[in-house]
């Protein structure tokens, strides 16, 4: 009895230090993209980015899914009425819009500015939980947490820019561009949390399938097909958005949410700026204005009061 519980208790103990690692990873992930994006822009055009990263995902998790032999009959089956808006909502709002606005606003705005900006995503989460899912009320705690926050994205767009804004300068629809890329991806988690329940690496391809049907035809009208030789930084910059980021992450976050449920995730959300500007500093030599770092700090108090002080493992 001793030994069994022991045994019991180590393999426990593994489980949460892989699930830990794995999160860590999605951080590093999902903050590594942003100044890929900035690699990438230095050879293509936003919208062309959007679509490789898209088309490269679909292709990885369809492949993945047809090795796991998860079926796609389920978009045939009499549930599909109900299924599908939820794949064109997650595939156009959570997918190619956000990432069509992230590389536009990085045309004008700094990677670690988009993706400080990630960090509103729970934020914005948490009143749409309260309207569209059962059990999952605003608390006082939540919505003291929620205001901390909103008062770190107010001072992210700052005054300076909407006296730009009047003589023609892009920075501030930039920043708004990333904040409205937040809310595409909170809008998504909603969805996700909604949805019929299928399985989840066939539902993530046909997902970014209804992604790159919306946003090849864009690119190749917007942007057309590249005349030049991008570079090797730009391709690595799209080789990682659509490969790492895409493909790797969700299947990171897959086996996360199988092995401790989607709440474990918010780690992620205390990683994602942080590394952004990490990177953006050290790799691209940006530099954040002292109101930028200020907002952060509103931002990850916010979200630090609305889950009530606790990690998700102590609740």
């Amino acid at each position: 009895m001793f030994h069994a519980d022991c045994h019991s208790r180590l393999l426990n103990m593994h489980s949460k230090t892989r699930c830990l690692v794995m999160v860590f990873a999605l951080g590093l992930i999902w903050g590594g993209s942003f100044p890929c994006v900035e690699l990438a822009l230095a050879g293509f055009g936003p919208v062309t980015i959007a679509a490789a990263r898209v088309t490269l995902g679909a292709a990885v998790l369809a492949a993945f899914a047809i090795i796991q032999r998860q079926e796609f009959r389920f978009l045939t089956t009499v549930e599909n009425e109900i299924l599908w808006p939820y794949c064109l909502g997650i595939g156009l709002i959570s997918l190619a819009l956000p990432w069509l606005l992230l590389n536009w606003g990085q045309v004008y705005v700094t990677s670690g500015f988009a993706g400080l900006t990630m960090a509103t995503i729970p934020l914005m989460i948490l009143p749409m939980a309260h309207l569209l899912i059962r059990n999952d009320r605003l608390t006082p705690m939540k919505s003291i947490g929620i205001l901390v926050g909103f008062a770190g994205v107010f001072i992210l767009f700052g005054l300076d820019t909407v006296t730009d804004q009047a003589s023609g300068n892009f920075e501030f629809l930039a920043r708004f561009a990333c904040v409205a890329a937040a809310f595409g991806y909170a809008t998504g988690s909603i969805l996700i949390a909604r949805r019929p329940e299928v399985p989840r690496l066939a539902f993530g391809a046909v997902n970014l399938l209804i992604g790159s049907i919306a946003l090849i035809p864009a690119a190749l009208w917007i942007e057309g097909i590249p005349s030049t030789w991008p570079g090797l930084p730009a391709l690595f910059g799209v080789a990682f958005l659509g490969l790492g980021s895409t493909a790797l992450g969700t299947l990171i976050l897959l086996q996360v949410i199988r092995d401790a449920g989607p709440s474990y995730l918010s780690l992620v959300n205390y990683q994602v700026p942080v590394w952004a500007v990490f990177f953006g500093t050290v790799s691209l030599d940006e530099s954040l204005p002292p109101q930028f770092l200020i907002a952060l700090a509103l931002i990850l108090l916010g979200l630090f009061v609305s889950s009530k002080g606790k990690l998700p493992s102590e609740s």
